[in-house]
């Protein structure tokens, strides 16, 4: 039996009892006391069915899931929020009880909520930044103005994990290096889909979708930052996209993906992205003009005459007059690097000794 049936009949039998009682103090011919009561009862019998979920669980389901969606640093000084507001009330309603009747009635009681919503408000927008100086006004003596940009990493960060990021893989590896600072939260509803795609006829994204649940059950065991699946879910939203940048909002997190449609609906938005593939293409290894590297020509390229060979890290080489050395590792000598939307791409050409 749910908590919203139990609530429903209880209820019911609530307000049946009441509507008997006013039917037996409304009753008037030609109906007798019995069929009031008994008319009054079923009617208040089936307003609690009804009516009582939206006064008991329904808002407590609401009040919990806003709960869970707000950070914990923004709860904590929302709460300090309304003591120092009602606080301030309190020391208001001195001074304001001493009025003329009614304005000594009715003014604390409009200052409470005017001051407690305020102060509630404040402290729950400026979070981050009371708990930034929280340290300092407590500690003036050790506060050291030069540490202060490297403490919006220091562990208090949440970052959401999209399937796209999970299935990619690359984030086990990020994960093992301690570069990564914070929380990463996985949704149930990213869950869900990495699952269905899991769970899907076609073999290529079924192997996907489980390979994509192998490298969640590595992460929460070798990940040096904690990974957590939390119940997560954003009302009135369908779209996974759309309910990850939403929630990212709603908790002041980071977004992690390798999904480029995803991460410039997030910016326009507002949210912080971080991208995987971007992180990749930052840390690639640079080369220089004029220096000579070893190469395999694998594939021709699109103007006569030209080879392509790729760096370890997938980077593109195009060797002009490479085409006649097709299968083969040379010496070229980089000429210059050009910056595209997939990453990197370098021009070379032949090494002396390899034109020989």
């Amino acid at each position: 039996m749910t908590s919203e049936l139990i609530w429903r009949l209880v209820g019911m039998v609530g307000l049946a009892v009441l509507g008997a009682r006013f039917g037996i103090e409304l009753a008037v011919p030609p109906l007798t006391r019995e069929a009031t009561t008994l008319l009054f009862g079923l009617v208040g019998a089936l307003s609690g069915l009804i009516l009582t979920p939206y006064f008991t669980t329904r808002p407590a389901r609401i009040a919990r899931n806003a709960i869970m969606e707000t950070p914990a640093e923004t709860l904590v000084t929302a709460i300090i929020g309304l003591l120092l507001g009602l606080a301030v009330a309190a020391l208001a309603s001195v001074p304001l009880g001493l009025l003329p009747t009614p304005l000594s009635q009715w003014l604390p009681v409009v200052m409470m909520v005017i001051l407690g919503y305020l102060s509630v408000t404040v402290f729950a927008l400026r979070a981050q930044d009371l708990l930034q100086i929280a340290p300092r006004l407590l500690h003036p003596a050790e506060a050291h103005p030069q540490l202060e940009p490297s403490s919006a990493y220091m562990g208090n960060v949440s970052i959401l994990v999209d399937s796209s990021a999970i299935i990619d893989g690359r984030i086990l590896d990020i994960s093992k290096t301690g570069f990564l600072q914070g929380e990463l939260i996985v949704p149930s509803f990213v869950l869900r889909e990495i699952q269905h795609i899991a769970d899907e006829s076609n073999t290529l994204r079924r192997n996907r979708g489980r390979r994509g649940l192998e490298i969640l059950e590595e992460m929460q065991r070798e990940s040096k930052v904690p990974v957590r699946m939390r119940d997560l879910d954003v009302e009135n939203v369908r779209e996974v996209d759309h309910k990850l940048v939403a929630l990212a909002k709603q908790m002041n997190a980071l977004l992690l993906t390798t999904d480029y449609t995803l991460k410039r609906t997030a910016n326009l938005q507002g949210v912080q992205v971080l991208n995987i593939n971007d992180l990749a293409n930052a840390v690639k290894a640079v080369i220089l003009p004029n220096e000579v590297i070893t190469i395999q020509v694998i594939a021709e390229g699109r103007e006569p005459g030209q080879g392509v060979g790729y760096l370890d890290d997938g980077t593109m080489v195009v060797v002009e007059d490479g085409r006649r050395h097709l299968d083969r590792k040379i010496d070229v000598v980089i000429v210059r690097m050009i910056q595209t939307s997939a990453g990197k791409m370098y021009f070379a050409r032949l090494d002396d000794t390899s034109r020989k």
